[in-house]
């Protein structure tokens, strides 16, 4: 033979072709690019080539090549193109579902001028011939297995997917739960499965008789094997049977021992489910289970502490973060955290990764909801400290009603305050993003102000698009970052949101993913993340949580929050009316809300008890309403008020409720000075949710009202108390003409309604 495809010389009868066709080994040419241009049958054979499809022309990568052994396979390109043959193991994903460990030389192909232009790649089946060099490879395929998870699960099953079928034909691991044997793995070639009741099943606790040979490893912790008197010891008859009849020909057992503890045992069997050169195991064997089942053992237990370890952390992540959000009118919301993966940290070992995303949605006066994502800076306990601390301030903030720029101007103060000390004897201080929005279900306006913080994806019927905010300030903490005398101010704006409208409110964790061999694309990753919210922007906010956090492929290197917002306007109403300060028009504002509560189906008594408190806030209004309007400004500074009108002392005195003042002496006053009053004017603003109502009275009082206690003698002053104890919540908020006093109260008696099932049943 001289060339490619010509006869023998000597007797022409046969082709190099038809030998190649016929020869038990696979040959597989690729060109210079790693794409395929020649296999004989017996590769279509091996890396099991579906049938009608074309291979010529696709990547060395597309013959199935295990996604573990990927860039192995790569690199056994790269070296043969230097000219340099190469010779190792890896696994192949056959066409159906199986996979295999392959056994292949490669050398280069050089053209007539000697530059190598391809890769000529010789394979077979690797690891049942029984050559020593093979199962001393399968050691250290086992090692880099181990070495690249620290999950269990994966560690565990990866090492029965090695052994099986190319060593053994089944494989077990049973380990320890306190003093009782469970399998944790059940593999066998072939895709066989056991019938059921037979041999001991994934989750179910083994017992092994006294003379089996696993009871004999575990007892001596040392590696038994065993071929003769298989059938006599096993555990049950129907298990003996199908040994039998899988024809069971050869076992090893390996206790799993790591840091002096007993952690299990491994099995190995040999059966008829695949065709083999030998059927039994010998001494090498036996060397060479217990080497592999020390490696195991001593994976397990890392995967165990990791994983405990990692349990921990992220119990404590999860704690300071809400478990569940409250039930919330006009809104949907669903969220999602996801922590980083490990970290691998230089001279530490893979470390859990703990960092300080969050999310909150917080009930404000009136029906209103606060909506807050943000992200410290850096990861680590220290992070995550930050965050608690940072939510636990913000929530408090919001609850008092201030307003989103003032907020953030008080957590920005807060945050320079939580600092540590660096190790060049400065202070480090995190920087943290932070968006905050107050959403009103009534009137669709969203108020916020934003501290460096990427915009939420806006969802409407016809777009996914990012939600247009028209300011946004800088971080918190960098102030103090800046230098001496820089200020940060914080602004806020308005908008309003359309109808149905939804917002994906993340961090950039979810767009920072880096893709595998790659490095992270936010800009491609966000267009990844609209398009997938797109697809299922119709179907319900878990859904499209879900379909978000999944949307970038990738590695997860920083930690992800992520709020989905639905708003809707059902169940919602809404009625308001301006009334002038004045004694007679108590009595006016009491009917409008008695007619509201009575149209709205609310319970009599709830209603009664709410036009009581609708009277006693509205007095209040009438007594100390301020007579000329108030301008108030929320700066980056703070609250400043216009000039305090005369007669009421400073602007910053608290509203003392006092009832000594009754509304006759406020009539006769009225009739004295009728001008004044035609200035005073209050807003009466009542508003229906699901299952409660809430009464607003609107005036341009800068004062916020207190309790008082009243002396047993007085004429006044227990009108906030009542409000107090029969509304579900109270509270003021100053706004920027005045301030807002308003209560909650729940439209139905759930004590009355338990009451009527229980007369029902």
């Amino acid at each position: 033979m001289t060339r490619w495809g010509e006869p023998f010389r000597e007797s022409g009868a046969l082709a190099t072709a038809a030998v190649v066709d016929q020869a038990q080994i696979a040959i597989v040419v690729i060109d210079r690019f790693s794409l395929l241009r020649y296999w004989n049958p017996f590769a279509r054979e091996l890396f099991g080539f579906v049938d009608g499809r074309d291979y010529a022309g696709l990547s060395l990568l597309d013959i199935g090549i295990h996604e573990s052994d990927r860039e192995h396979a790569s690199q056994l390109a790269r070296r043969v193109l230097r000219g340099e043959p190469w010779e190792g193991t890896f696994a192949v994903l056959r066409g159906d579902s199986t996979w295999i460990h392959v056994r292949a030389q490669a050398v280069p192909m050089r053209n007539e001028s000697g530059e190598v232009d391809g890769i000529t790649l010789i394979a077979r089946e690797a690891l049942r011939s029984g050559r020593v060099e093979e199962q001393y490879g399968l050691l250290e395929r086992i090692g880099s297995r181990l070495s690249s998870s620290l999950e269990f699960d994966s560690t565990v099953r990866g090492v029965a997917g090695i052994l099986v079928p190319q060593f053994a034909d089944h494989c077990f691991i049973d380990l320890y739960d306190h003093d009782r044997l469970v399998r944790q793995v059940s593999m066998h070639a072939e895709g066989w499965t056991p019938p059921p009741r037979t041999w001991f099943d994934v989750g179910e606790e083994v017992r092994y008789p006294e003379r089996h040979f696993v009871t004999q490893a575990l007892r001596r912790l040392e590696t038994v094997v065993s071929s003769e008197y298989l059938f006599e010891t096993s555990p049950s008859s129907r298990s003996d049977q199908v040994s039998r009849q899988v024809g069971v020909t050869s076992a090893i057992a390996a206790p799993l021992r790591a840091r002096g503890e007993l952690l299990g045992v491994l099995t190995l069997a040999l059966s008829g489910l695949s065709p083999r050169q030998k059927s039994t195991y010998g001494g090498f064997d036996r060397d060479l289970v217990g080497a592999i089942a020390s490696r195991v053992a001593l994976a397990i237990d890392n995967a165990r502490l990791f994983e405990e370890e990692r349990s921990t952390a992220l119990a404590f992540q999860r704690s300071l973060l809400p478990s569940k959000l409250p039930s919330l009118d006009g809104l949907v919301i669903a969220h999602r955290y996801l922590p980083a993966g490990p970290l691998q940290a230089h001279g530490h070992g893979v470390q859990t990764q703990v960092g300080g995303d969050f999310y909150d949605a917080i009930p404000l006066s009136a029906g209103r909801v606060g909506l807050v994502i943000g992200d410290v800076e850096g990861r680590g306990p220290h992070a995550a400290a930050v965050m608690g601390q940072l939510r636990a301030a913000l929530r408090a903030f919001a609850l008092a009603d201030r307003e989103p720029a003032d907020i953030l101007r008080e957590l920005d103060e807060w945050v320079r305050q939580l600092g540590q000390e660096d190790e060049d004897g400065g202070t480090w201080i995190p920087s943290v993003s932070c968006l905050y929005m107050v959403y009103d279900a009534w009137s669709r306006e969203l108020s916020y102000a934003n501290a460096g913080h990427a915009p939420p994806l806006l969802v409407t019927s016809d777009s996914v698009e990012k939600l247009d905010l028209e300011v946004t300030d800088r971080m918190l903490g960098v102030r103090a970052k800046g230098g001496a005398g820089e200020d940060v101010v914080y602004h806020q704006a308005d908008l309003s949101l359309p109808t149905g409208a939804t917002l994906v409110l993340y961090t950039d964790g979810l767009v920072d993913r880096r893709p595998v061999g790659g490095t992270p694309d936010p800009d491609r990753a966000l267009g990844r993340l609209a398009e997938r919210v797109s697809e299922v922007a119709d179907k319900d906010v878990d859904e499209i949580a879900e379909a978000a956090v999944h949307s970038v492929p990738g590695e997860l290197d920083d930690d992800t929050a992520l709020m989905v917002v639905r708003t809707h306007y059902e169940a919602l109403a809404l009625r308001e009316g301006w009334f002038r300060s004045e004694a007679s028009t108590v009595g006016e504002a009491r009917h409008l809300a008695a007619n509201t509560f009575k149209e709205w189906g609310m319970d009599r008594d709830q209603a009664e008890l709410a036009c009581l408190l609708v009277s006693e806030i509205v007095t209040n209004v009438v007594i100390h309403a301020t007579p000329h309007p108030v301008h108030r400004e929320f700066t980056g500074a703070g609250v400043l008020d216009s000039e305090t009108p005369s007669g009421f002392g400073g602007a910053a005195d608290e509203f003392d409720e006092d009832w000594t003042d009754l509304l006759e002496a406020v009539a006769a006053e009225e009739a004295d000075e009728p001008a004044e009053s035609e200035d005073k004017e209050f807003l009466l603003r009542l508003r229906r949710g699901a299952s409660a109502v809430w009464v607003e009275v609107f005036d341009n009082d800068l004062r916020l009202p207190r309790i008082r206690s009243a002396a047993a003698d007085d004429e006044g002053g227990r009108g906030l108390y009542l409000v107090e104890q029969l509304a579900s919540r109270w509270g003021s908020r100053p706004t920027p003409d005045g301030k807002a006093v308003w209560f909650e109260m729940p439209m139905h008696d759930d004590g009355v309604e338990e009451a009527e099932k229980d007369d029902e049943e």
